[in-house]
């Protein structure tokens, strides 16, 4: 079976189907809004997988902190000194065996909801992937849902002791938590009376956070809402655990399954295999893990290797940024895929600001040749600036030249943030979120993907046109990217070949190219915002041998919009084509 891209649309699901517009810096659900599991009807399940989408990453499902009182339904309230936002972090974790009741019609029936949820993604096509958060939990974890024989977290520590292999925290005997000083005039909630808010949050003793402070007061830039879970890393860094036999890089999901099996781990590794399995069970496809490299690679091996035995083909993406260690976490912990952040996505974006130039694109995707494959490709996620922000490009069609890099240089999935093709700002003060980010602490509405909704109907009735043709460009280039043969095959640079020996072009511009039997892709982008650019590109001699092209002329057609159709010339061997490229503009062309 001839392999397809893969193309995942990450929403913040509280934010998806909001149509509130009042966006009141700290505002309650009833003032700014929410949206809900229902939100994903079938005609917005459809629109997003028209967009070219095969997976959904649906952000902030799991039960975490928040301040809404839901005791009604079984639910204890959280103080808001450890909560960030009024909203809460989808990163510090409550409860993981059930979802957030925010998301609810009906909190008290809020995992039936996002199982019917789960139910409407499939039927229309879509593979659905939630966040597992290993290394840390809230610091007001109360795991309420547990099934039956399920142990919550902490519950049989020993609590006299920093460390011990199966506690599931570390501790600071003796020492009570601390909130943190505020900074900068901050203060929970805005300033706002709440009869929890009291900087007297009870946590005895200390805990260490999920940063690794070891302070009882933490810092206020560290991840006070959170605690750092034990993994059997004791606290000079001896690893209380086995470690896997050389050349287990080399072996299979399957090898590294009986590896483990029989063996004693920390309790803290059954856990989390536990919670793994269990949402695969509810019918998730996947998981994307948090900061997974505060976690030690042996764990993944452990806990992947079980998640694939269950489904081989579950999608496991992992949030790595050190790329020395891009291959253990690969090869050794069993992941799919890897963020390419640090070097992709931080090369491109320096391009699309004007500090960068195009000459390092070769390089970085050369040096990921063994694993390009791994390596997800993104210009936006909920911890990054939106394109269209000032602090990011200012200008959403900056973005256009580097999406079309993103998708098309390698074999490797591609993600989208809801809201990207349409060219959201993230321009609001939402509370403890700050602008060029959509908040993920605060209740807000996402203006120009809220044009899109409509009102629910889910159809841009209310895009402005320059928000139309953007996503109309994102579609295209989307669902050409799961058509195209040639994307799963080979890839060759012929930047550097055109930087030597072709007049007029330049650091502005990128050209490559991407083949397989049945299929033939030249690709150039002018990365400049202002300027048009004319030259002769090449295709050099060994790839016109490779393609078994003889001398005279081809066909070449753009497979984006088809606005362009030219010729490619071969002469004793040398490949040439007339290119113009106006401001921001891409080609993808076909040799017919």
């Amino acid at each position: 079976m001839q392999l397809k891209k893969k193309v995942v649309y990450q929403v913040f699901t509280r934010l998806f189907g909001n149509t509130t517009t009042t966006n009141k810096p700290w505002g309650r659900i009833e003032e700014n809004g929410i949206g809900k599991f229902n939100d994903f009807s079938d005609t917005a399940l459809q629109e997003i997988r028209n967009l070219g989408v095969t997976h959904i990453w649906f952000t902030g499902i799991l039960h975490h902190a928040v301040i809404n009182d839901y005791t009604s339904a079984g639910i204890g309230n959280d103080h808001p000194d450890v909560v960030k936002g009024r909203a809460g972090s989808p990163y510090a974790v409550k409860d993981y065996y059930n979802v957030n009741p925010d998301l609810a019609l009906n909190p008290a029936e809020r995992l039936l909801e996002f199982t019917e949820l789960l139910m409407r993604t499939h039927t229309n096509g879509l593979k659905a992937i939630i966040d597992i958060v290993p290394n840390h939990v809230a610091r007001n974890y109360k795991g309420k849902s547990n099934p039956e024989g399920i142990s919550d977290f902490g519950a049989n520590d020993d609590k006299t002791v920093t460390y011990s292999r199966n506690n599931n925290f570390y501790y600071n005997p003796g020492q009570r938590f601390v909130v943190p000083e505020w900074l900068h005039d901050y203060k929970p909630l805005g300033g706002e009376n709440h009869p929890l808010s009291d900087a007297k949050f009870v946590e005895f003793p200390a805990k260490w956070t999920g940063n690794n402070s070891r302070l009882s007061q933490p810092h206020f830039y560290d991840w006070y809402e959170t605690v750092k879970l034990n993994y059997g890393v004791n606290p000079d860094g001896f690893k209380d655990f086995d470690s896997l036999p050389d050349g287990f890089d080399k072996k299979d999901f399957k090898e590294h399954y009986a590896f483990w099996l029989g063996k004693s781990v920390p309790d803290t590794w059954l856990k989390m295999k536990d919670i793994a399995l269990y949402w695969l069970d509810r019918g998730v496809d996947g998981f994307r893990y948090d900061m997974a490299e505060m976690v030690p690679v042996e764990f993944w091996s452990f806990l992947n290797s079980a998640v694939k035995m269950k489904n081989p083909d579950a999608f496991l993406l992992a949030e790595v940024y050190n790329p020395a260690e891009y291959r253990n976490y690969i090869y050794l912990g069993k992941m799919d895929y890897l963020y390419d952040k640090v070097e992709m996505y931080d090369t491109l974006k320096g391009i699309i600001q004007g500090h960068g130039n195009t000459d390092s694109i070769a390089g970085i995707q050369n040096g990921l040749a063994d694993i390009e494959h791994q390596m997800l490709h993104f210009l936006e996620n909920h911890d990054e600036q939106r394109i269209a922000s000032p602090e990011f490009a200012g200008n959403a069609q900056k973005g256009k030249p580097a999406m079309v890099v993103s998708a098309c240089i390698s074999t490797s999935p591609t993600l989208i943030y809801f809201g990207q093709e349409v060219g959201e700002p993230a321009a609001e003060n939402a509370g403890f979120g700050s602008a060029s980010r959509t908040s993920i602490f605060d209740y807000v509405g996402v203006p120009g993907h809220q044009r899109w909704v409509n009102n629910k109907k889910f159809d841009g009735g209310m895009l402005l046109p320059e928000e139309k043709e953007l996503r109309n460009f994102y579609r295209q280039l989307l669902q050409f990217t799961l058509k195209s043969n040639a994307l799963m095959g080979n890839y060759r640079e012929i930047h550097g070949h055109n930087r030597a020996y072709t007049p007029y072009y330049n650091n502005h511009v990128f050209s490559f190219v991407r083949y397989s039997d049945d299929e033939k892709l030249i690709i150039v982008c002018n990365f400049h915002a202002y300027d048009t650019f004319g030259f002769d590109l090449q295709i050099p001699p060994y790839l016109i041998e490779i393609w078994g092209l003889t001398d005279g002329e081809y066909s070449l057609t753009d497979q984006l919009f088809q606005k362009v159709t030219t010729k490619l010339y071969v002469n004793n061997g040398l490949g040439k084509t007339r290119v113009t490229l106006a401001a921001l503009e891409s080609f993808i062309l076909r040799i017919e």
